[in-house]
């Protein structure tokens, strides 16, 4: 139905819902939504209310950047996790926020080869999320340092140093002993260091309740043992690999989408790479009023009392 101008009538709109919108709508064509009770326009970024275009709203958000990966045998240290930021953002209805979700960082690939820093995290006007950084490998000269990050790569064995945090996002790896490999810095907590032969324990996470449940993101993983006996770091809680202990077993990847860190590996008899870092994620949380439904990169869409929740586990777009 086109518009109709009728004397002290007023204008009477074309009438449509969602699903039955026009096809190929021009730009600045506009209509009544019987759907969301709304007048919209067709503009460059799509359907816009025409109420609330150039209008602002309130999000929270947080973001976790990809962990870094643990350290290449021997006496290697636990990947870093990804940095964490969380916090609100002013929304401003019709702007296109894209959205970049970090990678985990490869476990180093052989003897003595160290971790891979994380993939950062990005929103778009937001401070970056730092990927988290690779953990030590041993070597003799000259050691192979476990590196920054969101939060620092664990220390390994011998005169090798951890990595350092980045403010606000992460904290430093753990140290390492003449055997024991110090475990990767987490959100929460600094990575153990290495104790004896025993591999240190990665720093915990950081607990957020922005889906409407407590889940852990970004802890570090675990450092690896030094000895037929002595045993890997536990990964840190949320999401952290554990260390390998030095002749038997392999370390373990982070968990995916949480920004944990690699176990680093040790064992002769098992892997000689260190374990990957884990992916990161981006979640926004809108009032349920505002909520445009236009995205892309397919996140998982929710609601929890209020307000819709946006999980991005890789990288897309979201129209305020």
């Amino acid at each position: 139905m086109p518009i109709v101008i009728s004397g002290t009538n007023g204008i009477t709109n074309a009438t449509w819902t969602t699903g039955t919108r026009p096809s190929t709508p021009s730009t600045g064509q506009q209509g009544y939504n019987s759907t969301t009770g709304q007048l919209e326009i067709y503009g460059a970024v799509g359907w816009v209310n025409a109420g609330t275009a150039g209008n602002t709203y309130t999000a929270s958000y947080l973001m976790v950047a990809g962990g870094g990966g643990g350290g290449g045998r021997y006496y290697s240290g636990g990947g870093g996790a990804g940095g964490l930021l969380t916090s609100t953002s002013t929304l401003t209805v019709g702007t296109v926020y894209t959205i970049t979700v970090g990678a985990g960082g490869a476990g180093g690939s052989g003897e003595s080869v160290v971790g891979t820093n994380g993939g950062n995290s990005t929103f778009t006007g937001l401070t970056t999320a730092i990927g988290g950084g690779g953990g030590g490998a041993y070597n003799l000269s000259p050691n192979r340092n476990g590196l920054s990050g969101g939060s620092g790569g664990g220390a390994s064995g011998y005169t090798s140093t951890s990595g350092n945090g980045t403010s606000g996002q992460g904290n430093a790896g753990g140290s390492g002993t003449t055997y024991g490999a110090g475990g990767g810095g987490g959100a929460g907590a600094v990575g153990s260091n290495g104790s004896g032969e025993n591999g240190g324990n990665g720093g915990v996470g950081s607990a957020s309740s922005i889906t409407g449940s407590s889940v852990t993101y970004a802890g570090g993983g675990g450092g690896a043992g030094g000895s037929n006996t002595a045993t890997g770091g536990t990964g840190g809680a949320g999401g952290g690999g554990n260390g390998a202990a030095s002749n038997a077993g392999n370390p373990t990847a982070a968990t995916a989408n949480t920004g944990g860190g690699g176990g680093g590996s040790n064992g002769i008899l098992g892997s000689v790479a260190g374990a990957n870092g884990g992916s990161g994620i981006v979640i926004l949380s809108v009032p349920t009023t505002n909520y445009s439904g236009t995205t892309t990169g397919s996140p998982t869409v929710t609601t929890s009392g209020s307000n819709t929740i946006i999980q991005f586990t890789a990288s897309g777009s979201y129209t305020a």
